[in-house]
């Protein structure tokens, strides 16, 4: 039997999302030790999660065998008093990656799309494909987003436009200004979804929240994986006007959030001075690695959140060297940027290290 006789069509040359390279991977592969390596491709916190949210996950432990809140209404409630919001109006997924699924069950038919920018998230346009729906890739000058351009490719089948902001993988950014005159103009036939995954590392990052309390029709995605130190948790929360949301809870599975991620989100949540040393740190890193690729004549694009973009002429081959090093960086030749890599912020004893080798492997 053939089995794509039977599967969906569009699964077939669907391009399945590669995650950066695991740490202990790479050491089966190379026979390293897994201390002698370290990771700088997936945008992850250096200083790992807050102690608080850890004694609350070790806590929460001695009630694994209990299903978790389906409901997650303490995490819910503990968003929704810190961004002013109604309960009714914040979403928890499996990590943000899933809420963008939610929309997607929400909206998407075969014969719609979706609207990105061409070097948004790579997960847009492949959520998209699943659902049998075609993604418009409006180019993005300067890596950009080009609000205006993609107002202009918005069509009647358009139904979800997403705005990365930070964008991942350039680190660029729109402003309040722009994104205001964006709303202004979106027809309300196009949900309008804002991925704010990096908003924590903008000292000024644009009040996005208003077009919730205003009622638009936006979703903005937002996650506990970066600034909070939980990727390996999975968990993630989508803000939108109460009626919006409805829908998307409708197409969550129960107990999509684990009690451990929820208990650790909270904690974390409220932890300040974690997330404040965070950033502290991300900047002196970001800013450490732009000033050494200067001084290595290197083009990078400058970034808003935890990791730069950067040309070294060969990605995969710079990629591959690295690896041979202990080192592990992000190709972008999935993205359509094969001349570049993506370096994640670590700490400063990583970053320098980072630099050491990529001006050795050049």
């Amino acid at each position: 039997m053939n089995v794509w006789n039977h599967a969906n069509p569009q699964l077939k040359d669907l391009v399945t999302y590669k995650p950066g390279k695991p740490i202990e991977e790479l050491a089966r592969e190379r026979g390293m030790q897994p201390g002698d390596i370290i990771k700088m491709a997936s945008n992850e916190n250096p200083l790992g999660p807050s102690p608080k949210a850890v004694a609350a996950m070790t806590e929460a432990l001695s009630q694994a065998h209990i299903y978790p809140d389906g409901f997650g209404f303490k995490l819910r409630d503990a968003i929704a008093k810190k961004f002013d919001v109604g309960i009714g109006q914040v979403v928890l997924g499996n990590g943000s990656n899933e809420i963008i699924e939610f929309i997607g069950h929400a909206f998407l038919k075969p014969g719609d799309n979706i609207v990105t920018a061409e070097h948004a998230f790579v997960v847009y346009k492949l959520m998209a494909t699943l659902f049998g729906a075609e993604t418009i890739e409006v180019p993005d000058p300067g890596f950009v987003h080009d609000l205006d351009a993609m107002l202009a490719a918005i069509t009647p089948e358009t139904k979800e436009l997403f705005i990365a902001n930070p964008n991942n993988p350039t680190g660029t950014m729109v402003s309040m200004e722009a994104l205001e005159r964006f709303m202004d103009q979106v027809p309300d036939h196009v949900v309008v979804v804002i991925d704010e995954a990096y908003y924590e590392f903008v000292p000024e990052p644009p009040d996005t929240m208003k077009f919730v309390r205003e009622g638009r029709n936006v979703i903005l995605l937002r996650t506990f994986s970066k600034i909070q130190g939980l990727a390996g948790l999975r968990i993630g929360y989508g803000i939108g006007p109460e009626e919006l949301i409805g829908v998307l809870h409708k197409t969550r599975q129960p107990f999509n959030a684990n009690s451990i991620a929820q208990a650790g989100a909270v904690a974390g949540l409220l932890d300040n001075d974690h997330q404040e040393t965070t950033r502290r740190i991300t900047d002196e890193g970001r800013t450490y690695f732009q000033t050494e690729f200067e001084r290595l004549g290197l083009k990078y694009v400058p970034s808003f959140a935890n990791f730069v973009l950067v040309h070294v002429g060969d990605g995969d081959a710079i990629f591959q060297k690295m690896l041979d090093k202990g080192v592990i960086v992000r190709a972008m030749a999935e993205y359509k940027l094969p001349e570049w890599v993506r370096i994640s912020v670590g700490t400063m004893e990583q970053n320098r290290r980072c630099i050491a080798t990529l001006e050795q492997v050049l």
